[in-house]
């Protein structure tokens, strides 16, 4: 089996060709919420190898060493990439698969950077879909 996925507007898709990641974690960094405009981002790390992209993603350094993948059309946070720690590899916004159901995370970091309320979303009402609809 493998995994697909891509942005909004279909300009950038994606593919690997094993569905075991090195590591699935869902991120509450500063940096990955202000990249991706969420709360926490889910990132699923994959050798180069075992990874298809097609479209152009834009790039943008958003470190020494780092550098997230964006599309240029609609602006969806794909990819981030950092030869100094991960050489060779991409992690996956898991956000942006085709069935993130498929890949349930395996662990939560930059716990230290979580906002405080996130932790207590599930004691909040909910709604399948937009109340009152």
């Amino acid at each position: 089996m493998s995994l697909s996925g891509g942005c909004h507007c279909g300009a950038v898709r994606y593919e690997t060709t094993i569905d075991t990641p090195h590591h699935h974690a869902v991120c509450h960094c500063s940096d990955c919420r202000r990249s991706c405009g969420g709360l926490m981002t889910g990132w699923a790390l994959f050798d180069d190898a075992q990874l298809v992209i097609t479209g152009e993603p834009a790039r943008y350094a958003s470190s020494d060493h780092g550098e997230r993948l964006f599309c240029i059309q609609c602006g969806t946070s794909l990819f981030y990439r950092n030869q100094a720690i991960f050489p060779n590899q991409t992690d996956i916004q898991t956000g942006t698969l085709d069935d993130p159901e498929l890949l349930p995370p395996q662990a939560q970091i930059q716990l230290a950077d979580r906002i405080s309320w996130v932790a207590k979303l599930d004691d909040l009402p909910g709604f399948d879909r937009f109340p009152g609809e």
